[in-house]
């Protein structure tokens, strides 16, 4: 099933500047088959929902594997069954 998600992702305890941790979620992210758009609170993310889910839980493993003690992430979901979602679908 496709599905669109909008992803925030906070390393907390990491100092007032998260961008090495952003990076590197972003990084993660780009393993997958996504069309992933980024922005100042998170990332949009187009794919197979089953994917994306999978993806939330990789980030947080290697996140952690990697030292990052707490993270705290915003996942929001859609799917629809009367056409296919897309991010070009959203944009004004």
């Amino acid at each position: 099933m496709k599905a669109t998600a909008e992803l925030q992702v906070i390393p907390l305890g990491a100092g007032v500047s998260v961008r090495p941790q952003v990076k590197r979620i972003i990084e993660l992210l780009g393993e997958y088959d996504f069309i992933l758009e980024t922005h100042g609170s998170g990332t949009d993310i187009e794919g197979e929902l089953d994917d994306i889910l999978a993806a939330v839980k990789h980030v947080h493993e290697v996140m952690h594997e990697e030292g990052n003690v707490r993270l705290l992430s915003y996942l929001k979901l859609e799917t629809r069954t009367d056409k296919e979602t897309t991010l070009a679908g959203k944009r004004l």
